[in-house]
């Protein structure tokens, strides 16, 4: 196989033959592979055979190398993070544009260890659902909120979920989109350490703005980000009445005010379990996803409702 830009290609074409083992013994049909490394695609598509072939990359001259070998591509976001983060954009991202489904299982190829050649490969099951969530439900939710940047809160919320704040379980909430409404719509708790600050100096695709808002996580009350990016307010207690709602057995205040939030407005709440860590989604006052944290692998569960719970989480 020809390979291009790479160092040890016996053992690329390795595990690319392994993948297409595994996949067939699965009875599996989609492989992702995620590099920064100009492959031959053709080539290794040819090796997969029947199996359908996803690059995904932020790289422009990744892009450039799947049109001319007639690959199908995944754009990844340039942004600071870890392989699992981009394995998690690029499997929204590919739902999102119908490669695959909610409900199937994949297998990603990647760069586990080494910068650019890859040397991973994992078997991802999506199979017990995106809680409702279909490749229409995310091209719906871009139209009110951008994916990226709901991208972005989302990865924010799931690494305060995964890892609190110095050894701390921490619950916190965002609602993003229809800002102004949404601040009419919510009273100031503590004084707002977003206040004053010039709209550049508060975009969440700021390494620095991201790890603030980490730390003031600690504080009651929600973080309110506009569509494009930028931390309006924190520390906002919402005003929304939580009527006609039904959620799930043993959620608390702060699920019911991020459900009311969303359907009183236009916008995504996004609440995070001080107790699990659990990451909810909330759209028209319903939950539309849940991501559990992922030192406890990555799970999309349907949810059970009943009335209000006096719980604080």
């Amino acid at each position: 196989m020809s390979i291009k830009r790479v160092v040890r290609p016996q053992a690329v074409e390795s595990l690319i033959n392994a993948a297409r083992k595994v996949a067939d013994s699965l009875s599996l049909r989609v492989i992702i592979l995620m590099t920064n490394a100009p492959y031959d695609f053709r080539e290794i598509q040819k090796i997969l055979r029947k199996l359908k072939l996803i690059v995904a990359s932020d790289q422009e001259k990744i892009h450039q190398a799947t049109e001319d070998d007639e690959v199908q591509l995944i754009k990844l976001l340039h942004e600071p993070g870890t392989r699992q983060d981009q394995l998690g954009q690029a499997v929204v991202e590919g739902i999102a544009d119908e490669l695959f489904n909610s409900g199937e299982t994949i297998i990603a190829l990647y760069a586990g260890y080494d910068r650019e050649e890859i040397d991973t490969l994992s078997v991802i099951p999506l199979d017990e659902q995106l809680s409702r969530l279909t490749a229409r439900d995310l091209q719906r939710l871009e139209t009110q909120v951008p994916l990226d940047t709901l991208r972005l809160v989302v990865d924010l919320a799931c690494d305060i979920g995964r890892e609190g704040r110095e050894g701390k379980s921490i619950g916190t909430m965002f609602v993003v989109g229809d800002h102004r409404k949404v601040i009419q719509k919510s009273h100031e708790q503590v004084h707002d350490p977003f206040k004053g600050y010039n709209r550049k100096d508060c975009q969440l695709r700021n390494p620095r703005v991201r790890e603030s808002i980490k730390e003031l996580a600690q504080i009651d009350g929600a973080f309110i980000v506009a569509s494009d990016g930028t931390v309006e307010a924190a520390g906002r207690i919402l005003d929304a009445p939580a009527e006609g709602l039904m959620l799930s057995k043993g959620l608390g205040s702060r699920h019911w005010a991020a459900a009311a939030i969303s359907k009183a407005t236009k916008a995504i709440a996004i609440a995070v379990s001080e107790s699990t860590g659990t990451v909810r989604l909330f759209q028209n006052g319903m939950v539309v996803l849940r991501i559990e944290p992922m030192d406890r692998a990555m799970k999309w569960r349907e949810e059970t409702t009943e009335p209000p719970a006096s719980s604080s989480d």
